[in-house]
């Protein structure tokens, strides 16, 4: 039975001594652990390429902009939609972006993490895109995910990118009593990964998913560029990107909503406000804490509405939806918690509230009294596992286990699928 961490007895083999040129004690450990693969920084820096169309096997975040559907392969890239008919969507490319995992499009230029950086990629052209700019180690210490039933060996940023592991027995000698494994202790790496899966963006700016970590505001893009920090970023000329601010937050960032000049921040212990009149510098207007849960985000201008899940990366989590007044900016309270069993994305359109409540499949509720929620339900879709949706003028965009989703909601009793796009592993 594999135990939470893997240190085989059988290959687990300590040897203490006495150093021959010093009074320390050392310790010779032999162990299995996720081994990093390097690609040198020239060879990752110039990866960027477009492809043919590929299968969808593990989709993250989703994108919308110019009846095209951006759909990001955790860790690979974005494969380009023509959405100019839902209910005949057609995949277009692929756009292979080592470490992707977020987005978005300001006018004709896409901005993608790509690990430890932010490239800038023209796609006037759709077909053939073109990398412009790029800010070089934006993002620290972003690597893939490896084994979770083994430690981490050490790391040498040196050699380049990490955009693999591989399991490997390894001996190494420290001080006895220190702790070992170079990165056992992995709090200062943050792995790519899925989406655990709409917001209206300025004038000439796509529409997210709720799981969004790029947030763009005029010319200037939010991005979290670590769980405890985010960044501004200038993209007014996005062949010279700039970085303009860094706030350090303690707390652990996941998710952006944009709404006028406020910018929501959904974090694993709360909420917070901050202020982007000055679109340059966001300073925090006030916060909402809860307990620890996985949150994302979404508002009007009366109510942000925060799903809390738990989960793997969500220790210590309740499911709930909570309903939080923010008519005082300065003073965000909580006006009803309502019970969920696994939610997700969420979205909204008007009065309605769709939520991604995980296996338990969408839930479509009437939120125009607060108060009232669960008693407002309008349809329950039980028979899929949901994790993000983009709600958007009489049309759902919607992740799912299976497959990505497109339903016309112009009756929200009951919803008509449009299209679904299968998910290579998953099919029906």
């Amino acid at each position: 039975m594999k135990t939470t961490i893997k240190l085989s007895l059988t290959v687990l083999i300590l040897t203490a001594f006495m150093s021959s040129c010093s009074d320390k004690t050392v310790e010779r450990i032999t162990y299995e652990a996720n081994v990093p693969v390097y690609m040198s920084f020239n060879e990752f820096r110039t990866s960027f390429t477009k492809s043919d169309p590929i299968e969808i096997s593990q989709p993250g975040k989703i994108y919308f902009k110019d009846n095209y559907l951006f759909v990001n392969e955790t860790g690979k890239g974005i494969h380009v939609i023509d959405n100019s008919d839902p209910a005949n969507p057609s995949k277009t490319a692929f756009y292979e972006i080592l470490g992707n995992v977020d987005m978005a499009i300001s006018g004709n230029i896409l901005f993608a993490d790509s690990y430890i950086d932010l490239v800038a990629i023209d796609i006037s052209d759709i077909e053939n895109p073109i990398e412009i700019d790029r800010i070089e180690n934006i993002f620290p210490d972003i690597v893939p995910e490896g084994d979770k039933w083994y430690p981490y060996a050490n790391v040498d940023k040196s050699q380049g990118v990490i955009v693999d592991w591989e399991i490997r027995t390894i001996t190494e000698e420290r001080e006895l009593g220190r702790s070992w494994g170079g990165s056992l202790y992995t709090d200062n790496m943050t792995f790519t990964q899925a989406a655990e899966v709409g917001v209206k963006w300025s004038a000439g700016a796509g529409t997210a998913g709720s799981m969004a970590r790029f947030m763009l505001n005029d010319h200037y893009l939010y991005l979290i560029a670590h769980p405890w920090m985010m960044k501004t970023v200038d993209i007014a000329n996005a062949e010279k990107m700039s970085i303009v601010d860094s706030i350090d937050v303690s707390r652990n960032m996941e998710t952006l909503f944009l709404l006028g000049e406020k910018l929501f921040v959904g974090t694993t212990t709360g909420m917070l406000i901050y202020d982007v009149s000055d679109a340059t510098k966001p300073g925090l207007i006030s916060h909402y804490d809860h307990i620890t849960a996985c949150d994302p985000v979404v508002a009007d201008e009366n109510y942000a509405y925060v799903t809390l899940r738990s989960g793997t990366r969500c220790a210590n989590g309740r499911n709930l939806l909570e309903v939080i007044d923010i008519s005082s900016i300065k003073n965000p309270y909580l006006v009803k918690s309502y019970p969920m069993y696994n939610p997700h994305g969420l979205g909204i359109d008007g009065d309605l509230l769709f939520i991604c409540d995980g296996t338990a499949g969408l839930k479509i509720y009437d939120k125009s009294d607060p108060l009232e929620i669960i008693n407002r339900k309008i349809a329950h879709y039980p028979d899929f596992n949901t994790y993000d949706v983009i709600p958007m003028n009489g049309t759902l965009m919607l992740v799912g286990e299976k497959g990505i989703y497109q339903y016309d909601y112009s009756n929200p009793q009951n919803i008509v699928e449009l299209s679904r796009i299968q998910i290579t592993g998953n099919e029906e």
